[in-house]
């Protein structure tokens, strides 16, 4: 399967620039855009608490619907996994109901708060809308809202769930539902996995979102103040512990009456970095004693609380592989829908001496690690770079290292540090 590409972000290459670059590039460089970011839609995000405009975009003949199920997003073909496939209103609305169902006011969720309708929810999360910048027009296909035109997109877990076998049907309807989009439409559902995820970049990101903000309701139904049940609002993005169930009062919760009756969803930091010899002719790299024979990459680790993202470098490459490391400098962040991390990408060097000695005592989280040098791993970036499980790629010698495919900011990482990027004088 074709590595997909990397996304190009408009805003950095845009006609309006005159061709000139911005202060900030001539200073820094270029900007870096990793897979799973670069959506193409305009989250809008302050709409997701109005109803009005969530119903009428739902409810619009141009919406468009990703559809995950066990969150393995569907496709356009079973054939190809390179671009999401979209279902529209007519699709979804024997499984979710019509606008007025599924959004209403957050006064009128909480309201009419009923826990054991609530335990079988369907979450519809807002992605955002693909904005067109023509003027108005008369065109019908076309969404507006105030100032705003375009496509509205949202996404939908179909999974069929044995909770769902109820008189409303809804394991049923969605299951109806897979089998219209597979069979009669010829789409296909892909695995949730991030291995051989191909899907190209703006696709990708819109998956991203999708997938995480799904998960995340999944995950979290209960409040972790009291215990009791919750329930989606703002079109996914935001849950809330009501005070009464059924018209009936609930037990006291230390969540509600002040701003702390907010559940937002979670992002977890995670620092991945390459780290530089101190004389700049090696990279440090480790290997988990899961990974194929030969396969290497950059250090990662989640960061903790009261600690700055160097800190968290440090710390992390020290733990792991011992070698002390001096001056960070941050590269660029990749979302990482897996269940939810950013990935926050650093370059660092190692302390000269001492500072560049491998030990493994500390944290056993490693089977080895090892500095290569540049040229080794900017060969291994040409012909040694696959995902997880995949075959090594055609001119691969067995032996060789092997390294993370261009979809993962660890290979963006090591490219970055064979190419010189943290020694080029960016002025």
């Amino acid at each position: 399967m074709p590595t997909p590409a990397l996304p190009i972000l408009p805003y950095l290459s845009s006609p309006s620039s005159g061709g000139t670059t911005s202060a900030l590039t001539r200073k820094f460089g270029p900007e870096t855009a990793n897979y799973f970011s670069g959506s193409p839609l305009n989250r809008l995000s302050w709409l997701r608490s109005d109803h009005l405009f969530l119903r009428a975009a739902f409810s619009h003949a141009s919406a468009k619907f990703v559809l995950l199920n066990s969150l393995g997003p569907m496709v356009e073909s079973k054939e190809d996994g390179s671009r999401l496939g979209f279902a529209g209103p007519e699709d979804v609305r024997a499984l979710l109901g019509g606008a007025e169902e599924v959004f209403k006011s957050e006064e009128e969720v909480v309201g009419g708060f009923d826990s054991e309708r609530v335990a079988g929810e369907r979450v519809v999360v807002f992605l955002g809308v693909d904005l067109l910048d023509a003027a108005p027009s008369e065109e019908k296909d076309v969404f507006e809202w105030k100032q705003f035109r375009g496509q509205p997109y949202f996404a939908v877990d179909v999974t069929p769930r044995e909770g769902d076998a109820g008189p409303e049907g809804k394991k049923a309807k969605a299951e109806e539902l897979i089998r219209k989009m597979e069979e009669e439409k010829g789409h296909g559902f892909l695995s949730a996995s991030p291995r051989g995820m191909a899907l190209e970049a703006g696709h990708a990101a819109m998956y991203a979102q999708a997938r995480s903000l799904i998960d995340w309701n999944a995950r979290n139904p209960f409040c972790a103040q009291c215990g009791q049940r919750t329930v989606s609002v703002h079109s996914g993005t935001k849950r809330v512990c009501p005070p009464t169930d059924k018209s009936k009062d609930r037990a006291p919760c230390a969540t509600r009456g002040t701003l702390s009756n907010l559940s937002f969803p979670r992002t977890d930091p995670t620092v991945i970095m390459a780290i530089v010899s101190a004389d700049g002719t090696k990279v440090l790299l480790g290997r988990n004693r899961r990974w194929p024979q030969y396969w290497y990459s950059t250090l990662a680790g989640f960061q903790e609380q009261g600690e700055s993202i160097e800190e968290a470098v440090r710390r992390e490459v020290w733990e792991e592989s011992g070698v002390t490391v001096g001056r960070v400098v941050l590269h660029s962040s990749q979302p990482w829908p897996f269940p939810a991390n950013l990935m926050i990408g650093a370059i660092g060097q190692a302390l000269p001496g001492d500072g560049e000695k491998i030990f493994l005592g500390h944290d056993a989280e490693l089977e080895d690690a090892k500095w290569f040098p540049l040229e080794e791993a900017k060969e291994a970036l040409l012909t040694g770079a696959s995902a997880l499980g995949d075959p090594a790629p055609e001119g691969y010698v067995e032996g060789a290292l092997r390294l993370p495919p261009q979809t993962a900011i660890a290979n963006r990482l090591i490219n970055a540090v064979v190419e010189g990027w943290w020694t080029i004088a960016k002025i």
